[in-house]
């Protein structure tokens, strides 16, 4: 049967394209994972790697089998870190982070569940802006985060969708859009944009959305809320943040003419593989995995 230091050697030698850079990589002699390699051929009967060259090459079998020695090496990462956690007491202190565009009341009935269950945690919940999330995560600065969801993720990232927001396009009441709907792409153009970006400069999915040459930015949806009620422009946020102010009457929801429904954006909890969670965290993590934001 093939063990896991056979199935080790044979990835990371397949990774780094030879057998010297997989043992420095490895802390082993080369002369190790070749006989680990050797081995692992044996016990499977298959030629992973074709030796004629200068260096080792995959076989079409060895690529074959590359994909199943990959799963079984992160399951057992997988099987420690979860082990690891179970075996540590319980951590002191724990760090969630809520992007401001999601509503923290959707979480109040979980932190007073949490509360009651780990009443000595320090915890600390951040509201980082658009996309930053994740960056709190993979810097460990956050344990725990929940956040509007991405196309890619760092890798080494782990995310459980649990719902969506509504994304709505708005203005203050007395903002001269109102008395032109629905509108056209040409008449949103006219007008001034307050966009919410990340403060990441490479992050340029905020652009999905941008229609007006005329553009503010800022990474916080609530400064945008503030312009928007002095009428310094027109902006899509999400539902949580512009509700009380559609309530009132002070923001008005625009109709356009090319969009019949919904702008829908899925929200995600997200954390590492590369960090382990304690009982609390883990049990607030799955906590967060069982919501149904925006799902009615």
């Amino acid at each position: 049967m093939a063990s896991l230091d056979q199935l080790s050697a044979f990835v990371i030698a397949a990774e780094q394209g030879s057998f010297s850079a997989a043992a420095r990589n490895l802390g082993k002699a080369q002369s190790a994972v070749s006989t680990a390699i050797n081995n692992l051929e044996l016990d499977t009967g298959v030629e992973l790697f074709d030796r004629s060259s200068r260096n080792p090459v995959l076989t079409v079998q060895g690529e074959a089998l590359l994909a199943y020695a990959k799963t079984v090496l992160q399951s057992q990462h997988e099987f420690m870190v979860h082990a690891l956690s179970l075996s540590h007491s319980e951590e002191s202190k724990l760090c969630l982070a809520i992007e401001q565009s999601i509503s923290g009341r959707s979480v109040l009935s979980l932190l007073h569940e949490f509360e009651k269950r780990y009443p000595h945690i320090e915890l600390e919940l951040l509201d980082p802006g658009s996309s930053d999330v994740a960056e709190l995560i993979r810097t460990n600065r956050a344990d725990i985060g929940l956040m509007l969801e991405r196309e890619i993720y760092p890798q080494g990232f782990s995310f459980s969708g649990v719902g969506y927001s509504s994304l709505i396009p708005v203005c203050h009441h007395q903002h001269p859009l109102v008395s032109e709907q629905p509108l056209t792409h040409a008449r949103l153009r006219n007008h001034r944009q307050l966009v919410t970006r990340s403060i990441d400069l490479e992050d340029r999915s905020h652009e999905r959305h941008m229609f007006s040459p005329k553009v503010w930015l800022s990474e916080s949806p609530y400064i945008i809320l503030e312009l928007l009620c002095n009428g310094m422009g027109w902006a899509f946020l999400h539902e949580a943040v512009v509700r009380e102010k559609l309530d009132s009457g002070e923001l008005v929801a625009l109709k356009l003419s090319y969009q019949q429904t919904d702008i829908l954006q899925g929200v995600d909890v997200v954390w590492t593989e590369n960090r382990q969670l304690g009982p609390a965290g883990s049990w607030l993590q799955e906590q967060l995995m069982a919501l149904e934001i925006g799902v009615k």
